[in-house]
């Protein structure tokens, strides 16, 4: 063994920058080792080069399964220069001292959301060798420099031309990069198998989620928090983090928040209501607009067209709407732009806009707009929750019972009508709307609803009744004077019954008493409590339908 020589050993699936390192390397009297595909790019480069199967005199073996897993190679990476019996092996053995390794992955988490081969095959794109060199060389990091990233070669590039070595701190740095690249690779092919398994093994023992930073944001909630935005590796790019921003300000942590709100809901009601599936952007469903305020809906509706949804979610809670996060279920036109315009908004997200909405949103250069294409789908997602020392992971709240004319009787078992009077068919679909709001705010929740419009809005109360009284609030708000300029069309929602949603069970009849002194015709709710007859026979003294769906939609 040579104690003079410098070696590196290079193997990397993304070349990016390679040939450049690889060069400043040799340039500074570094030898280089390598395998196959990495060797050949570098001999094309003319860099010398001396390929693995020849260091090791092994060939690459079980088609390419075995190229680095030698004792030459891992003697070379984790021998301790200090320690005098590592020494003696390494004499005894003729084994040589790898200095630095220069390994990325096989892109697993690529080529699994590609989708593009056989799930039999996504095997061969599991590292094994790569992560072994990465571990050991970032074990040894008080001798050896470990790379990850091809964003670091400058730096040690520099470290090396400057000082002839690398400093402590700077190998430390690369070595807990290369465990944490190495535990977020492990982590996205764990979720490939979960995926793959039953769902009743979808909470395994151990389980370890792979993110991977996005961005800094300026702060968290309050400007006393620091706060980042990760994206979990492996998800589909149908959410936000994967929205396009077209203009505007960076958004806050607040802002992702509600933002996240809008888009659940603008994706929750345009299921289609006869057969559950998608209608976004089609244009065969209702255009719909929410507005959002600190993470719960302050305004919902559904219109004949997008502008007129926006000034019927306006016109719900205008007061709350200032300041707020707008969604749009379709494409957002000149029109509907020219309305936003009006009045003050953070956000607005939708599946796409017009020229010349984005030419109008110009003139509002902080309102910050963001776009995302894709159609919702059910992706395998946890919803997880930070508690202290831990997390709650469930799965998400998917389930949507449908309360139209149309479903009812297939539902019958679980949805059914528990009053002596039958909802109308306007109740049904103005319940069935008013339920799917319900979801998406905060318990305790109450929405009261006429047509495809909310009138009213009660959340996070600690009694249910307080919620509904806040609602009945909301709903009978005088206009400020600067809100007629927005309501440009008369809605024909005034003239439909008025109908109540609540996401959980009344465990007493106020609720049912309360609503009736305001009008409230038809109600729906989960049912379950022990006192639901009570509820039942409030109805039935006036005259109210009420619907149980069997299925309660806490949110908190």
């Amino acid at each position: 063994m040579n104690p003079q020589s410098k070696m590196a050993l290079i193997s990397v699936s993304d070349k990016t920058g390679i040939v450049e390192f690889s060069n400043e390397l040799s340039q500074l009297g570094y030898e280089i080792l390598s395998t196959g595909g990495t060797a050949k790019a570098l001999n094309q480069a003319e860099i010398p080069v001396r390929e693995v199967k020849d260091f090791t005199k092994f060939p690459e073996i079980l088609e390419g399964r075995v190229k680095t897993l030698h004792p030459k190679i891992f003697g070379g990476i984790l021998y301790k220069r200090d320690n005098p019996k590592h020494k003696a092996d390494m004499d005894q053995h003729d084994l040589e001292a790898i200095d630095c390794v220069v390994v990325n992955l096989y892109p697993f988490e690529k080529i699994h959301l590609e989708n593009k081969i056989p799930k039999e095959e996504m095997i061969e794109f599991i590292d094994i060798g790569g992560v072994s060199l990465l571990r050991a060389a970032a074990k040894n990091f008080a001798h050896v420099i470990v790379l990850c990233d091809s964003a670091d070669y400058k730096m040690v590039i520099e470290e090396l031309k400057e000082n002839k070595e690398v400093s402590l701190a700077t190998r430390t740095k690369l070595a807990q990069k290369a465990f944490s690249h190495t535990a977020h690779y492990d982590s996205m092919i764990a979720k490939y198998f979960i995926e793959r398994s039953s769902q009743s093994e979808i909470f395994p023992k151990e389980l370890t989620i792979g993110l991977k930073k996005v961005c800094d944001l300026r702060y968290g909630e309050n400007p006393q928090q620091k706060a980042s935005l990760y994206k979990e590796s492996g998800a589909r790019a149908w959410g936000i983090t994967d929205a396009e921003v077209l203009q505007g300000k960076e958004l806050s942590f607040n802002n992702y928040l509600d933002v996240e709100s809008a888009w659940e809901i603008v994706n929750s009601l345009v299921l289609s209501r006869a057969t559950g599936e998608r209608e976004l952007s089609t244009g065969s469903s209702n255009p719909c607009c929410v507005i959002i305020k600190h993470t719960n809906p302050c305004g919902v509706a559904m219109g004949q067209s997008l502008g007129e949804a926006f000034q019927l979610s306006f016109a719900a809670d205008p007061v709350s709407a200032f300041g707020g996060v707008i969604g749009f279920s379709h494409t957002v036109d000149e029109e509907t732009a020219n309305l936003m315009l009006k009045s003050f908004f953070e956000c607005v997200i939708a599946p796409d806009f017009s020229n010349g909405a984005l030419e109008l949103f110009k003139k509002k250069p902080n309102l910050r707009v963001l776009r995302q294409k894709t159609t919702l789908t059910l992706p395998f997602e946890f919803d997880i929750k930070k508690i202290s020392g831990g997390y709650l992971l469930q799965e998400r709240d998917l389930s949507l019972e449908s309360l139209t004319p149309a479903s009812m009787g297939a539902a019958k078992e679980i949805v059914k009508l528990v009053t002596k009077r039958t909802a109308t068919m306007e109740e049904l679909y103005s319940l069935d709307f008013a339920w799917r709001v319900s979801k998406h705010v905060k318990s305790n929740a109450i929405v009261l609803a006429k047509g495809t419009v909310t009138k009213g809005i009660g959340t996070g109360q600690t009694s249910r009744v307080d919620s509904l009284k806040i609602a009945i609030n909301k709903a009978g708000l005088k206009l400020p004077e600067t809100v007629p300029a927005l309501l440009e069309i008369e809605s024909p929602q005034s003239k439909l019954p008025l109908v109540m949603a609540s996401d959980g069970f009344f465990p007493f009849r106020d609720c049912v008493d309360e609503a009736a002194k305001v009008g409230v015709s038809a109600i729906v709710q989960p049912g379950g409590s022990i006192r639901d007859q009570e509820s039942i026979d409030a109805a039935n003294e006036q005259n109210i339908a009420m619907i149980f769906t069997g299925t309660r939609h806490f949110r908190h």
